[in-house]
């Protein structure tokens, strides 16, 4: 019989990644199984192996939630299987979170098992709405209750007299259905209509948004305003800060969905500074990098680096591949000798740069055919030996432009952008079904690649508030070649201009 595995009830938080907890993160990096709710953020999931297991019970469209009885049914069956099991609960396993019932089950059935608490959405919410629930000079406590109790019991287990009576900050939690109810028992009960109230849906997400009241107008407030579930209420002095204390709704891309294109290995970068300005970023990688088809030519250059006098990349993807040749073929740095580098722009320099290694020529536009005559600025390019190391498939215009110039240039692939294919965290699906405000393109073949899995013309007719965002004019000529044109272009053409001219277009 196979050895019992582990279960670890890990709270994910409230929405925003960036809370989960460090022992949650290092659970994540070695599950064997996920099981995971819909308020946990799917973003998580990249940082699980790429064999691991990963099983929804949250609601989706057309779909119901994994009854109760049957999750814990699976926790203890995948645990059986000896496997590391994690079962991310949207914020803390213990708050509301049912995680108590999963711990007993799991202790009952002989089942070993951690609690890694998770941020609440209790303090997390308000927080991102800036309102602290405790202040010295409001209130010295607060007190949390959940507006959806058993359904199963034909009373509220709430006492709603002393509830009413508190002076500290109330928090509830999943009350928008009831909230008029909850609401009107508070005030019959005695409570200040006029107490400050306010509203907070999807806290901590680039969707939050924040209404406020009093308790006597909060519901209708709020039904006016459209804000439904998932909210947290707050009823008391400290909603008043909010007008000084508010940060997170103020920033330049709440409320826009951006999606990202670039390899998942590239895709943090412009994801991090997007997500800073509160964009909601989904990862959507339409490419993978792989070896070229063929290695002999990248080999017979590399036996033969002496004879160039220039190296010039052309993206980032570029120096990482063939470093991973080089220093495989080689354990000193200086085999590369006196040769010279030429990046195309500044993303690829740093690349360089992390290998101690400087550019010497870089244009000033950021595009592959500049690069001949940023060599030129340095030296004449008559009879030079040139090493272009670049994809696979790549743009004739810098072979050429150096040819004509009478440079003798080897282009040579040291790797390939191929489809990619995976979604465990329901991105595509996502975005097909709810659309989004940009698509950022930062290659020709990101666009290719993305077309081919997403038609991007079928994609705008049904979303057509979908803009396209691209970072130099050889993505916007891919855009062009499928009949569409990018609705705006990065300059300079860098990760920081094209965050920038997004942001510029949100006014």
């Amino acid at each position: 019989m196979k050895s019992s595995g582990m279960v670890h009830l890990v709270g994910a938080g409230p929405g925003d990644g960036g809370l989960l907890t460090l022992r949650g993160a290092e659970l994540l990096a070695q599950a064997q199984v996920v099981v995971h709710d819909a308020l946990a953020h799917p973003g998580l999931l990249r940082r699980v192996p790429a064999d691991a297991e990963c099983i929804s019970v949250a609601k989706r469209a057309g779909h119901h939630a994994m009854p109760q009885d049957d999750i814990n049914r699976l926790l203890v069956a995948k645990a059986r299987e000896g496997r590391l099991v994690v079962r991310l609960k949207g914020g803390d396993p213990f708050v509301f979170g049912r995680g108590g019932e999963e711990a007993e089950v799991l202790r009952r059935e002989g089942i070993p098992f951690e609690i890694v608490p998770g941020v609440s959405s209790v303090v997390a919410a308000p927080a991102y709405a800036g309102i602290p629930i405790t202040h010295r000079d409001h209130c010295s406590s607060f007190h949390v209750f959940t507006g959806h109790e058993d359904p199963t019991r034909p009373e509220s287990r709430i006492d709603w007299p002393t509830m009413a009576r508190l002076e500290g900050t109330r928090v509830i939690l999943m009350g928008m259905e009831r909230l008029d109810e909850i609401t009107r028992r508070l005030l019959e009960h005695g409570a200040t209509a006029s107490t400050p109230a306010a509203v907070i849906q999807w806290g901590t997400t680039s969707r939050q948004r924040t209404v406020t009241g009093t308790l006597g107008d909060i519901a209708a407030t709020a039904s006016k305003a459209g804000v439904g579930s998932p909210s947290v209420v707050v009823l008391g002095g400290v909603v008043a800060l909010r007008k000084d204390l508010s940060w997170f709704e103020d920033r330049p891309l709440i409320g826009r969905r951006v999606v990202v294109t670039r390899t998942r290995e590239q895709a943090s970068q412009l994801s991090a500074m997007l997500q800073a300005l509160g964009a909601g970023v989904t990862e959507i990688p339409t490419i993978r990098i792989a070896p070229p088809d063929q290695l002999g030519p990248l080999h017979e250059s590399m036996s033969a680096l002496g004879e160039y006098n220039w190296i010039v990349f052309t993206s980032p993807n570029g120096v990482s591949a063939f470093f991973g040749y080089f220093l495989k073929a080689f354990d000193d740095i200086r085999s590369l000798g006196m040769i010279r580098f030429a990046a195309v722009g500044p993303a690829t320099a740093a690349k360089l740069a992390e290998y101690h290694l400087r550019v010497d020529a870089m244009p000033e536009e950021f595009v592959a055919r500049k690069v001949a005559k940023a060599i030129a600025e340095v030296e004449t390019v008559d009879n030079l030996r040139i090493l272009c190391l670049r994809a696979q498939v790549a743009t004739p215009e810098l072979v050429q432009e150096l040819e004509d110039l009478g440079a003798i240039v080897d282009d040579v692939a040291c790797y390939q952008t191929l489809p990619e294919t995976s979604d465990r965290e329901g991105a595509l699906a996502s975005l097909q079904s709810e659309g989004a405000d940009w698509i950022t393109f930062t290659s020709a073949s990101t666009v290719d690649h993305f077309n081919a899995r997403v038609p991007l013309k079928a994609l705008r007719e049904r979303h057509p508030g979908i803009r396209f965002a691209s970072i130099g004019p050889e993505t916007g000529k891919a855009l062009k070649a499928l009949g569409l044109k990018a609705d705006l272009e990065a300059k300079p053409h860098t990760i920081e201009g094209l965050v920038n001219a997004i942001v510029r277009s949100a006014g």
